[in-house]
């Protein structure tokens, strides 16, 4: 699965807006004690941190963390009176560093990952997020560090552009389309989202009816420049040490790489770890670290209907135990 080209607006910040996917039922699955400490892992525009503080007393915290210092500008006008509030400017497999910084180290009753890319990125032209806007090829979610998707691309190999493209976008021409980037910057660089569009159009034999031809490879270069999966990987399993027991661990993931991922996690959470049968330790001796809680959650029609962004969402929840 892909994420979903339509992105629409709802809570209108300076030019760009983000409406919150799953706003409900991620409220209903935190399960927010009120006095309690929540992280939003993936800040964005604030929809879901709106929805946890509105549940939260005086003497409740919640920490937020986001890559991108447009979201950090964002969240410091909107919530730079609440004193519940702070914000951190950083990579969620961070989260352990910005918890422990606050005293928070296993006490956290609830942390949420959105995953993905926000509206405000995908809709900003001079991001590089999007296919159908030209703009300078950049993708980085942080602006301030790394390699730009035109940096990249301009210089890796052919080999290392197929294996980025198959891998992450699941794209079945990934060798034609890197053939086509390869011969096309060996005339002139590539920096801009139109040109790449274009390349990979051209590239392509055949268009899928529903989505853009340079979805999956866009999709591929964005995840791979920013270690999207990496640092998910980290993520998940730094979080399960930074929550009290009976802590909620909410995700909402976009497309089968990430959701393979959470759900493989909080499955292995759930079981005893695979012992030699030489080693004289029962499965029963182990205790599981984490309680699924119920099946995946997927939007309803009416949402749907008025943010298409949630299409394509998947929310799953487990419980430290």
């Amino acid at each position: 699965m892909i994420e979903p080209l339509i992105r629409v607006c709802d809570e209108m910040n300076d030019e760009f807006s983000h409406n919150p996917v799953l706003i409900d039922e991620v409220i209903k699955q935190l399960a927010i004690n009120p006095n309690g400490i929540y992280v939003d892992a993936t800040f964005g525009r604030g929809g879901h941190t709106k929805g946890i503080l509105e549940n939260l007393s005086p003497q409740g915290h919640l920490i937020a963390i986001d890559k991108d210092l447009e979201a950090i500008t964002a969240a410091k006008k909107q919530f730079a009176n609440d004193k519940r509030f702070i914000i951190e400017h950083g990579s969620f497999s961070q989260i352990d560093q910005f918890i422990t910084k606050h005293g928070f180290a296993g006490k956290v009753n609830g942390i949420l990952f959105d995953l993905g890319v926000s509206s405000p990125q995908i809709d900003n032209p001079h991001r590089g997020f999007s296919f159908l806007h030209d703009g300078p090829l950049d993708m980085r979610m942080d602006t301030t560090t790394g390699q730009s998707a035109a940096e990249w691309i301009n210089q890796a190999k052919e080999t290392d552009i197929i294996d980025v493209i198959k891998t992450y976008g699941e794209e079945r021409f990934s060798k034609r389309i890197a053939n086509a980037i390869v011969r096309y910057r060996s005339d002139m660089p590539i920096t801009t989202t139109r040109q790449l569009a274009s390349i990979i159009s051209q590239a392509k034999p055949v268009w899928e009816k529903t989505i853009h031809p340079a979805t999956r490879t866009f999709q591929a270069i964005r995840i791979f420049i920013n270690r999207e999966l990496d640092d998910l990987q980290i993520a998940l399993a730094k979080s399960l040490d930074m929550l009290a027991v009976g802590g909620r661990l909410c995700v909402i993931s976009f497309h089968s790489l990430e959701d393979r991922i959470v759900k493989h996690y909080m499955r292995k959470e759930t079981k005893a770890p695979e012992i030699p049968a030489e080693i004289p330790i029962k499965e029963s001796d182990f205790q599981p670290k984490l309680k699924i809680i119920g099946r995946k959650i997927k939007a309803h029609d009416a949402e749907i209907d008025i943010n298409p962004r949630a299409r394509s969402a998947v929310l799953r929840v487990a419980e430290k135990l």
